[in-house]
């Protein structure tokens, strides 16, 4: 599975409909697991990380308002819905069960498309004002500061945008060419003397880092705890 793809959980015990939003999404740059029931959705769950489920509300077993509920209690993943019913109280019932979104068939792929991308974008935020901790480095964004073993040290525009994007996808590799562009330097070995400065204001042990990892020869990730 490629590391910076996206990745869909697609729910419905259609096999029209689940494969072809399998090969839509595909060809959209998504990698997409697809389930006919609850059952093997929650086996795929124990596998695998998701960013976003597609699930459909009538499936024969454990329907999709009780899946919603019952995964909303075990992780923060975002789910859209899919259903045949147009009334207001059913698409409240998805809402209140946890649902991120909901879309009723018959529907246009494109604008599914579109409501995937936007819920990821969204989760993909990261609080400027909020505190974020690798390992035992409290880094506030808002402040451009990084304290570590109650040392201060100041992050420039640079390491900030670049810790931005990492702290909003941890466990993404990041080439270096991606780090070039969110940071706006150009020269790799530049990028280089970033990723080592940050280390040295994050990890305990810069030399051996636990944290901001190099993978040879595809670039950089951020583990969080």
């Amino acid at each position: 599975m490629e590391n910076n793809k996206n990745h869909i959980l697609i729910v419905d015990d259609d096999d029209r409909i689940r494969n072809l939003l399998k090969d839509y999404l595909t060809e959209n740059s998504y990698v997409v697991t697809t389930a006919e029931n609850a059952s093997q959705a929650k086996d795929k769950l124990n596998y695998f990380k998701f960013d976003i489920i597609i699930l459909d509300v009538m499936m024969p077993g454990q329907n999709g308002y009780e899946l919603t509920k019952e995964i909303k209690k075990l992780m923060k993943v975002p789910i859209v819905l899919l259903t045949a019913k147009g009334e207001v109280e059913n698409r409240i019932k998805g809402l209140e069960l946890g649902a991120d979104d909901y879309i009723s068939k018959p529907f246009e792929p494109k604008e599914l498309l579109l409501r995937i991308k936007n819920i990821i974008d969204k989760n993909n935020k990261i609080d400027l004002k909020t505190k974020h901790l690798v390992g035992t480095a409290e880094i506030n964004l808002n402040k451009m500061t990084i304290e570590l073993n109650k040392q201060q040290k100041k992050i420039n525009n640079s390491e900030k945008k670049v810790l931005i994007e990492m702290l909003a996808n941890p466990g993404k590799t990041f080439s270096r060419e991606e780090i070039g562009k969110i940071s706006g330097i150009s020269q790799e070995r530049s990028i280089d003397v970033m990723i080592t400065r940050l280390r040295q204001k994050l990890e305990i042990n810069p030399k051996n880092p636990k944290y901001l990892q190099t993978i040879r020869g595809s670039g950089y990730v951020l583990w969080i705890e």
